[in-house]
């Protein structure tokens, strides 16, 4: 191929790039005005709502709160696949507010479980959270957006959602309905807390390992694209 050739390609290529950034579909807040973003707001905003509740000792409205943002999470991802919602806004903000949701629920239960060996196993989630993040933004920085949520990253968050749920709700001494008559039989051992707890920290190691080949991936093809670049 003669070097004018390829520089026509190459221009071509160029002026084909252009045109797909330029797209308005790909932009972040591209018909971003829908039910389930509205969701994710909803749910962002009754994290601090949640948190001062159970701090200030008021259980129950705490647990109904989480009860509602766990529902939120649920109804959103089911409304844009079936009446095709999704939008880029969402697809980055469903996770935050899943990252959120989960590293205040962490907290809280850190707190509950202070004078325990639990609260060394549960800011492992903390640091989970942190990490996922951190390579989040870095792909963001370097114009590549997060890649969506493995099997296994969904699967852990279901298991993580319902072990906490459980345990902020029958936990023993501090929990949403500890000393309510009717779930006295309910209530869970330490015991059971803790193998509770420890699977779902295997199932976050799991879908941690999961997310692994597609970042590097990622990180190649932003190492691919500087060299051409360069070249």
């Amino acid at each position: 191929m003669s070097d004018e050739m390829r520089n026509v390609q190459e221009v071509q290529v160029e002026e084909t790039e252009k045109k797909i950034e330029k797209r308005p579909e790909d932009k972040l807040f591209y018909h971003w005005n829908t039910i389930p973003n509205w969701l994710c707001f909803l749910r962002i905003a009754l994290i601090p709502v949640f948190s001062v509740l159970f701090v200030k000792g008021y259980y129950i409205p705490a647990f109904i709160v989480m009860i509602v943002a766990a529902l939120t999470d649920l109804l959103d991802g089911k409304i844009a696949r079936k009446y095709n919602m999704v939008s880029n806004l969402g697809k980055n903000l469903d996770p935050l507010a899943d990252k959120l949701s989960q590293m205040a629920i962490v907290v809280i239960l850190i707190i509950h479980f202070w004078e325990g060996y639990l609260k060394y196993i549960l800011a492992l989630f903390i640091v989970k959270e942190l990490i996922m993040i951190i390579a989040g933004v870095i792909l963001l920085l370097k114009g590549l957006r997060p890649a969506a949520a493995e099997i296994w990253g969904k699967i852990a968050t279901t298991i993580f959602y319902i072990f906490m749920i459980a345990i902020i709700a029958l936990g023993g001494e501090g929990s949403a309905l500890y000393g309510v008559k009717f779930f006295e039989p309910f209530m869970l051992s330490d015991t059971v807390i803790t193998v509770m707890i420890i699977i779902s920290l295997i199932f976050m190691l799991i879908s941690i390992a999961s997310y692994v080949p597609g970042y590097f991936k990622q990180i190649k093809e932003i190492r691919e694209r500087d060299r051409k670049n360069k070249e």
